[in-house]
């Protein structure tokens, strides 16, 4: 049914537009506090790159992460991550991962990042706690945010912005009535816009999610998905369908 709504096949989302004009007006009224100074807000020391988005659910933003995390990598510079840590709870926070932290606690995406990269990553309800407390314990020069778009407690440097090429805005209307955190306006603003699948607008930058290893989850093996054979998947992302 919110798949229905939010994608424009159903007329119910009038029903919630005057709770959609509600969440703009305070996203709205946030952003310009934060703008005017009247929120106060924190500058890392190293620059800071979001990855984020505009809509509610997965559209892409971890394997950009994980992919900027090694091309930074690759130039030698020394990258970390920090995320909110959805789908995890901490005893406290700011958690730096381990290779003990389960997702549980730390939640799957983060811990994901953590094993795939190899770098730092800290989470927090606030990201900027998140960021110094990996500035304390690790010589760095970037930090990258795993989503985070709308959370202007913590300056940045450099915005992405990751759509699903397939879906982008749905109906165009804010939360609940629509996907959309922010309007589609914001990408105006930003420094980046990056489409998963789909086709491109102008100034945007494809691209595509190919999967070529599976992993036997309770063995470790690994084989190259043309030697499975007949198979029966589950998908973990936020749009199986793609």
């Amino acid at each position: 049914m919110i798949e229905r709504i939010w994608s424009g096949k159903s007329w119910c989302y009038l029903l919630l537009l005057p709770f959609s004009w509600l969440y703009g007006a305070i996203s709205l009224f946030r952003r310009f506090a934060y703008k005017q100074g009247w929120l106060s807000s924190w500058k890392s020391p190293v620059p800071v790159v979001v990855v984020g988005n505009l809509t509610a659910g997965g559209n892409g933003k971890t394997p950009v992460v994980i992919w900027l995390v090694e091309q930074l990598k690759a130039q030698g510079f020394k990258p970390a991550v920090v995320s909110r840590g959805y789908g995890g709870k901490s005893d406290q926070y700011p958690l730096l991962l381990s290779p003990e932290t389960r997702p549980a606690v730390a939640g799957d995406e983060p811990v994901l990042i953590y094993h795939r990269t190899g770098v730092p990553v800290a989470v927090a309800p606030s990201r900027s706690d998140a960021v110094k407390a990996l500035l304390a314990q690790y010589d760095l020069d970037v930090i990258i945010t795993d989503d985070g778009l709308q959370h202007y407690a913590l300056q940045r440097d450099y915005e992405i912005v990751v759509i699903d090429g397939q879906r982008r805005f749905g109906n165009g209307w804010w939360l609940p009535a629509g996907p959309m955190r922010e309007r589609a306006d914001r990408l105006d603003s930003v420094d980046a816009v990056i489409v998963n699948g789909g086709g491109c607008h102008m100034n945007e930058i494809a691209m595509s999610l190919e999967g070529e290893i599976a992993v036997n989850l309770k063995t470790g093996e690994k084989k190259a998905i043309t030697e499975l054979g007949n198979a029966v998947a589950m998908a973990g992302i936020g749009h199986p369908p793609r």
